[in-house]
């Protein structure tokens, strides 16, 4: 079995220029629009809403599909579902159900929007962000943005931050990252290692242009093998060199990165476990990312929180969540395996 799983893993690591997909919501079989947007109009118009089926059914739909209801309902009800379940709905559960109703990336550029404009930067959300998505993840959100909010991302970016931490965002939202080869070119791999160390441990202060250039340009499988040999340079591994080098939001991006780049899932697995363990769960970002990976690796998020924390992410929310949020999030993570 083990042979097996290396086998996939390393089928994973060179097919595609991004991961595999594993999410939770997949395509309703037997789909029909009509039926769906029959039982949301009578969902919302029952006294008192009927938010279990608003739940039922939308959780358990893709994107396309919820697009295909509401197309449904507008043609039934004569109005736009998407202001009539704002109209029916409140709080966190609101949120969800709003967000389902955009797009992968129309949401994560949503949510960079909503961290950047007004008063103050929301950075843990624009890092979080940007530096956790792929490169073609990036590519559709550049675009989405720009279709949205009739504004450059980059500008919009460059505007609300400052210094290295203006220039790492900068970079990846470039996105000049090199596709995955089938090739492992150890060379290279070990020349970026000791460049990485050069830059940093090795010398007093920090060349943090080199290490942004190679963090943001080398493809993932790379990076990985990289962050590896790091280690035949560097008594500190990767992550704690970064904790030695960089302060403040330069850090946290370097940390994000990194942890990317290593076990994607693992780290949303973590930020839902710090989230939901702080004080006044952090709703928005427990929201965030649920909404945000569902269709598209939030099977693996939950088995790799399950292997890191010792109990499901299911048993977790059912703890630290309630009511109709506590259900439709169990609902978006499918059964608990």
């Amino acid at each position: 079995m083990a042979m097996i799983s290396e086998f996939l893993g390393q089928l994973s690591l060179t097919t595609g220029a991004d991961e595999p997909k594993c999410p939770t919501v997949l395509p309703a079989v037997d789909f029909d629009p009509d039926k769906d947007a029959a039982r949301i109009e009578t969902a919302i118009k029952i006294k008192g809403v009927d938010e279990q089926t608003i739940i039922d059914v939308l959780t358990k739909r893709t994107y396309s599909q919820r697009r295909e209801i509401a197309f449904a309902y507008e043609r039934r009800a004569k109005k736009d579902m998407i202001s009539a379940l704002k109209g029916a709905l409140s709080g966190s559960l609101e949120s969800v159900i709003l967000g389902l109703m955009k797009s992968t990336s129309q949401f994560d550029a949503s949510e960079i929007r909503g961290s950047i404009k007004g008063l103050g930067t929301d950075e843990e959300t624009l890092i979080e962000i940007l530096c956790s998505r792929s490169n073609s993840e990036l590519q559709d959100i550049k675009q989405v943005y720009k279709e949205l909010f009739k504004k450059d991302l980059d500008k919009d970016v460059a505007g609300d931050t400052s210094g290295n931490f203006a220039k790492l965002l900068l970079a990846l939202v470039q996105t000049k990252r090199e596709e995955p080869s089938t090739v492992i070119d150890n060379e290279r791999i070990d020349q970026d290692a000791k460049k990485l160390y050069d830059a940093g441990v090795k010398v007093k202060g920090t060349d943090v242009a080199t290490w942004i250039s190679i963090m943001t340009e080398r493809n993932v499988p790379h990076l990985q093998r990289v962050f590896q040999r790091y280690r035949s340079y560097s008594p500190y591994d990767m992550q704690e060199s970064i904790r030695k080098e960089v302060k403040g939001d330069l850090q946290k991006s370097f940390l994000v990165l990194v942890q990317s780049f290593e076990n994607k899932q693992l780290y949303f697995a973590n930020i839902l476990h710090d989230a939901m363990k702080s004080k006044g769960a952090k709703e928005k970002v427990v929201t965030r990312i649920i909404v945000s990976r569902c269709e598209v690796d939030l099977k693996k998020i939950c088995s790799e929180y399950k292997a890191h924390h010792g109990q499901s992410l299911h048993k977790t929310i059912m703890e630290h969540t309630k009511g109709d949020y506590q259900k439709v999030l169990l609902s978006l993570c499918g059964p608990d395996e």
